[in-house]
């Protein structure tokens, strides 16, 4: 296999921990002013929270992976 066979779990666990970090340090700390017209100040709270459980669930799925 291409890069090894635990390919796919590595990738899992980089993209929930990158997606996990990233949507909880948005919510932690916001911008102190938005950049733009477009832009908003804050993360949306509910989608951020959202994305950031889904990047947790990823990532304990991909050590449950690597780990078994």
């Amino acid at each position: 296999m291409f890069l090894g066979p635990d390919l796919l779990p590595l990738l899992v666990l980089a993209l929930g921990g990158a997606m996990l970090v990233g949507n909880a340090l948005a919510v932690a700390r916001p911008r102190s002013e938005a950049r733009g017209d477009d832009e908003l100040a804050r993360a949306p709270l509910g989608r951020s929270l959202v994305m950031a459980v889904v990047g947790l669930v990823a990532t304990i799925w991909a050590i449950a992976t690597l780990t078994s």
